[in-house]
C-alpha cells in the first residue's frame, strides 16, 4: 500500500466516524511561547484541552507535520543511526473534545488497524497504564476491560508512568494512555522470543504505532493532580511506522516516504544505500547509511520549516533549523564526499512526493531551494575556515592529545563538528580530549538551562470567566477586574506576574507586533505597570512585576497610547510597503517575516535579487502617496476566511487562520490581519527606508520607520550636514567641497603609490645582497617596512633578475600581518614547489591562511607576532 493511500484511509475512516478534517497546522509556532514547534499532534489543539477555547467540532482528525529536536522532547541525535527516529515526521490523529472516550478510541483503533489496513492481529500488542501510587491514579481498569474483547490477555501489556502516562508538560493536561505496538519480525525471531517481551526495550522491528492518551486529569505546579472539567481524547499514530508495517518492511527509510528522496541522493553523491533487509554489511557501508539516512530525513525538518515561514538564523527556531541542515550538510561532507551544495537538489523530489497533502511545499519550493544552498554554500565555507583552524591547533600541540577546550571552541564559536574533529586528529595520530570536551559542551548547556529555566506557579482563579474579551481595536482605557493570575521566576527576568483581565484593551503580541505596554490603576491611585503582554493558548496574558493588595476590586487600565500610535504607524506602513513592492518588483512577493514595533518596522520578503536605489526609492514614493491620499480604514472584523480570499485578502504562509477573520483594508492594499493600525493613512505622517539587506538567499529585508521616527531621522540628518560643513568651513557648496577633498585625495594616494614604488625599487639592490644560496636556490625570508602591494611589487623586481628564486616577504602595515611568497617558475617546475602551499602552511604562524599560485601566493592573519616564527620556518622548504 503507497503512503499516499494510507493517510487518505485514516482520514476517510474516522471522517466516516463523523470527525471533522482539518489541515495541518505550520510546523513552527509563531503565538506560543511555551514551544518553538508542533512537536506533537496535539499542539494545536492545547487551548480546546485547557478550555480556553471551543473547536470547530468535538471529533477532528488531521495529519499534523511534527518536529522533535528541542526541550522535552529531542530525537535530533538519534536520527540516522536507527531507522526508526526522525526529525521531522507526520502524525495521524483523532480527537474528542468532551464527546467519546476510552471505549470509542479502543475500538476504532483497532477497527482501522484491524480491517481497514489488515495489519494480522498476532502480529499486535497493546499496553495499558498500571497506575501510580505517586499520583494517586488506579490502574486503568476501564482500558484493560475494553481491550479484553479484542485481544488476548497475553497480548495486553501494563505500563509504567514513563512509558503510559503523557503529559503535555512539566503543569498541563494529562492522562493514562493505551499503546499499540507492532512486531515485525521474521517468524524464526518471533519463535525465539515473545514480542510482548521486545515492547518498549528499543527493538527497531517492536515499535510503537499508535498512542491513544485519556486526557483526564490538569498536574499542577505542586505535581498534584486534579481532575479536569470534561474528557478528552489526544491520539497519534506515527505515519511512517505505520507505513512501514503496511509495505512489509523492517525500517521506515525503506518505505516510499523516504525511497524517492534516497535515490536521489544515490544519483548526486554516486554512494549506494543498503536496505535494512541486507544483513552483515561494512562498517563503511554502515557510515554511507547513516549519512544517506541523515540526509533525507534532515531535508523534508528545514524545506517545511522554511516553506511555513521559518528562516535559518543564529537565534531560536531560526538556530534549530540551522543546526538540523548543518548536521546534514556535515555528513555529506564526511561521509558522502560532498565538497558542494547538493541537499537544495532533493527539494524538487520532496515536493512531488508531498505537494499534494501538504501543497505549502510546492508553492514554496523555489524559495526552501534557494535557502538550502545558500546555507549550504555558508557552512562549506565554514567547515574550509574550520580545517584552517584545526590545523593550527595540530601545529600548535606539544602533546599526542588535543585540548577539549580548544575543540570545543572550534564547534562553539565556528560551528566546527566534534566528531570531524576527533576524525581528523585521528587521521594525524592524535586525540581529543572527550572528557574536556564534554566538561565544556556540559557548562555551556547548565548555563543555557539556567538562563532559560521558567518556574510557573498555579493559576489563581478569582473570578470563573471564560470571555476574557479583547476590546483593544476601538478603546485604549477600560475598567477591569482580574479573573486569574500566577507568579513566574526565570533566571532571565527575575520574578513576574502574569495577570489576566476580564476584558482588555492591552494588544498581544502577534503577527510581528509587539505587545502593548501601560498600566492599571487601583480605587486608592495605587499603581502597576503593564510591560508586556503577551497570548498563550488563546488567553491574553499581561506582565508585571508586582500584584496589587486588594485583587478583588474594578481597577482603572490605561494602554501608553504613545507607543500604541506608533505601533499603529508602522504597522499600517508595513501593509503598504508590501503592496508597494508586489507593485514595483512583482507579484512574486510575498511576506516572510515581520517586526513592528513602536520605533521601527522590519519586513523580509522573497525577492531574487538587490533591490536598486531606484526601486526603493519608488517604494518610499508609493508609500508616501498613499499617507498623502489620506486613505480610511475599512476593517472587517469577522469574515468568513474563504470569503474574505476571494475579495482580494492575503493570506501569509505559515499564518495559522480560523474560520473567520479580521480584513483591513487601506484603498486597494488588503489583508488578514489581526494587528493595530491607524484610522486614516495620514496618521503615519511620512514613511522612511533606512536599509534593505539580505536575510538569506532570495530573501530581502527592509527596514523603515515612519511618524515620530523620522521627524527624529531628519532632524539628526540636519544635524551631521551642520557638522560637515563646520569641518568644511562653512563651504558655501559644501558637495563641491566634498568632491574637491575626493579629488585632491585620489592624487596624493597616485603620488604615494609612486613613492611606495620608488621605495621597493630602491629596496631591492639591498635585498638582493642578502639572498643566501642554499641547494642551488636564491633564498630570502624577511619583514620589510612596505605595504602588501609594495612587497608585491618588490618580489615580482626581484623575480626579474632570478630563474632560481625563493622569496617571503612579510608585512605589518597598521599591525595587520602578510605574508607574501614569489618562487621562480623554473623552481616550481623542477623542486615540485608551490608558494599556495608554503603561505598556507606558514600562515598559521600568524593565524590566518591564504592561497594564490604556485609561483605567487599571500597569506593574512590576526597574530603579527606569528611573523618571525613563519620567516624562521620558510628555509625548511629549501633545505
Amino acid at each position: 500500500m503507497k503512503s499516499q493511500d494510507v493517510r487518505k484511509q485514516f482520514l476517510d475512516f474516522f471522517q466516516s466516524k463523523e470527525h471533522l478534517i482539518v489541515p495541518s497546522a505550520p510546523i513552527v509556532l509563531k503565538d506560543d511561547p511555551t514551544l518553538m514547534f508542533n512537536n506533537s499532534g496535539m499542539a494545536q489543539f492545547k487551548e480546546y484541552f485547557l478550555g480556553n477555547g471551543t473547536p470547530k467540532s468535538p471529533r477532528i482528525a488531521d495529519t499534523q507535520k511534527c518536529l522533535r529536536v528541542s526541550g522535552k522532547h529531542n530525537d535530533l541525535e538519534d536520527v540516522g543511526f536507527d531507522t526508526y527516529h526522525h526529525t521531522m515526521f507526520e502524525m495521524l490523529g483523532n480527537w474528542s473534545f468532551g464527546d467519546y472516550f476510552k471505549k470509542e478510541a479502543i475500538n476504532w483503533a483497532w477497527e482501522l488497524l484491524t480491517e481497514v489496513y489488515k495489519i494480522p492481529k498476532e502480529n499486535l500488542y497493546v499496553s495499558v497504564f498500571e497506575g501510580s501510587k505517586e499520583d494517586n491514579v488506579p490502574f486503568d481498569q476501564e482500558a484493560w476491560d475494553i481491550w479484553k474483547t479484542l485481544v488476548a490477555e497475553d497480548r495486553i501489556i501494563l505500563g509504567n508512568k514513563k512509558d503510559n502516562f503523557w503529559e503535555m508538560g512539566d503543569q498541563g493536561p494529562c492522562g493514562p494512555c493505551s499503546e499499540i505496538h507492532v512486531d515485525l519480525r521474521t517468524e524464526e525471531e518471533k519463535a525465539l522470543k515473545p514480542g510482548r517481551e521486545e515492547v518498549n526495550n528499543d527493538h527497531p522491528q517492536v515499535v510503537e504505532i499508535w498512542n491513544n492518551v485519556f486526557m483526564e486529569f490538569n498536574r499542577k505546579a505542586d505535581g498534584s493532580l486534579e481532575k479536569l472539567p470534561a474528557q478528552h481524547v489526544d491520539t497519534g499514530m506515527g505515519f511512517e511506522r505505520l507505513c512501514m508495517a503496511l509495505q512489509g518492511k523492517t525500517s521506515n527509510y525503506d518505505t516510499d516516504v523516504f525511497t524517492p528522496l534516497i535515490e536521489k541522493v544515490e544519483q548526486i553523491t554516486g554512494f549506494k544505500y543498503t536496505s535494512d533487509e541486507v544483513k552483515n554489511i561494512s562498517e563503511e557501508q554502515n557510515k554511507t547509511n547513516i549519512a544517506i539516512r541523515v540526509v533525507v530525513d534532515h531535508v523534508r525538518a528545514v524545506a517545511f520549516a522554511i516553506a511555513d515561514g521559518q528562516l535559518p538564523s543564529n537565534t531560536g527556531a531560526g538556530y534549530v533549523i540551522r543546526r538540523i541542515l548543518r548536521r546534514a550538510i556535515r555528513y555529506g561532507f564526511t561521509f558522502l564526499d560532498t565538497k558542494e551544495p547538493f541537499i537544495y537538489k532533493l527539494v524538487d523530489t520532496l515536493s512531488t512526493q508531498m505537494g499534494v497533502p501538504f501543497p505549502e511545499i510546492k508553492l514554496q519550493k523555489e524559495l526552501c531551494a534557494n535557502v538550502i544552498r545558500e546555507e549550504e554554500n555558508s557552512f562549506l565555507r565554514t567547515l574550509d575556515q574550520g580545517l584552517v583552524l584545526l590545523d593550527n591547533i595540530i601545529a600548535n600541540n606539544t602533546d599526542k592529545v588535543v585540548s577539549g577546550k580548544k575543540a570545543f571552541e572550534l564547534y562553539d564559536t565556528y560551528g566546527f563538528p566534534i566528531d570531524l574533529t576527533a576524525l581528523i586528529l585521528s587521521e594525524k595520530g592524535l586525540k581529543l580530549d572527550e572528557a574536556g570536551f564534554e566538561s565544556e559542551l556540559q557548562k555551556q548547556k547548565e548555563r543555557s538551562r539556567a538562563a532559560s529555566k521558567v518556574k510557573a506557579g498555579d493559576w489563581q482563579i478569582l473570578i470563573d470567566d471564560e470571555d476574557e474579551e479583547f476590546i483593544g481595536y476601538d478603546r485604549t482605557e477600560a475598567m477591569v477586574k482580574i479573573t486569574r493570575y500566577r507568579k513566574v521566576e526565570s533566571a532571565k527576568d527575575g520574578e513576574i506576574y502574569q495577570i489576566v483581565f476580564n476584558m482588555t484593551p492591552f494588544y498581544p503580541e502577534g503577527g510581528g507586533q509587539v505587545g502593548d505596554k501601560g498600566y492599571f490603576e487601583a480605587s486608592n491611585g495605587d499603581v502597576i505597570y503593564i510591560i508586556d503582554t503577551k497570548k498563550e493558548n488563546n488567553v491574553i496574558i499581561h506582565f508585571a512585576k508586582e500584584i496589587p493588595n486588594n485583587l478583588t476590586e474594578t481597577f482603572k487600565a490605561f494602554v501608553d497610547v504613545s507607543t500604541r500610535k506608533s505601533s499603529a504607524s508602522n504597522h499600517s506602513a508595513t501593509h503598504l510597503m508590501h503592496q508597494a513592492l508586489r507593485s514595483i518588483l512583482g507579484t512574486h512577493v510575498e511576506q516572510k517575516g515581520s517586526l513592528v514595533s513602536p520605533k521601527h518596522l522590519r519586513f523580509d520578503f522573497s525577492h531574487f535579487s538587490k533591490v536598486t536605489d531606484e526601486e526603493l526609492q519608488q517604494v518610499e514614493d508609493f508609500v508616501n502617496a498613499r499617507i498623502q491620499e489620506q486613505l480610511p480604514l475599512i476593517e472587517r472584523r469577522s469574515v468568513p476566511f474563504e470569503q474574505a480570499v476571494q475579495e482580494g485578502a492575503m493570506a501569509l504562509f505559515g499564518e495559522k487562520y480560523g474560520d473567520h477573520v479580521r480584513a483591513i483594508k487601506f484603498g486597494d492594499s488588503m489583508e488578514l490581519c489581526g494587528g493595530i493600525h491607524v484610522n486614516n493613512t495620514a496618521d503615519i505622517w511620512y514613511f522612511k527606508i533606512v536599509s534593505e539587506g539580505a536575510v538569506a538567499s532570495g530573501i530581502r529585508r527592509i527596514e523603515a520607520i515612519t511618524s515620530g521616527a523620522v521627524k527624529e531621522y531628519f532632524a539628526n540628518q540636519a544635524e551631521k550636514l551642520k557638522e560637515i560643513n563646520a569641518v568644511l568651513k562653512n563651504a558655501q557648496d559644501p558637495i563641491k567641497a566634498v568632491v574637491s577633498l575626493q579629488d585632491e585625495n585620489a592624487k596624493l594616494k597616485k603620488q604615494l603609490e609612486v613613492l611606495l614604488k620608488d621605495k621597493a625599487k630602491n629596496m631591492k639592490g639591498d635585498l638582493a645582497k642578502e639572498l643566501q644560496e642554499i641547494n642551488g636556490v636564491q633564498f630570502l625570508a624577511k619583514q620589510v617596512d612596505l605595504s602588501p602591494e609594495g612587497a608585491k611589487d618588490l618580489v615580482y623586481e626581484l623575480g626579474n633578475s632570478y630563474t632560481n628564486l625563493f622569496v617571503v616577504l612579510a608585512t605589518a602595515e597598521e599591525g595587520k600581518p602578510m605574508l607574501t611568497c614569489y618562487i621562480s617558475k623554473e623552481l616550481v617546475a623542477d623542486k615540485k614547489l608551490n608558494a599556495g602551499q608554503v603561505v598556507r602552511e606558514l600562515g598559521k604562524y600568524i593565524q590566518g591562511g591564504g592561497g594564490g599560485q604556485p609561483f605567487f601566493a599571500t597569506a593574512g592573519g590576526k597574530n603579527a607576532d606569528g611573523i618571525p616564527e613563519a620567516l624562521a620556518k620558510a628555509i625548511d622548504y629549501v633545505k
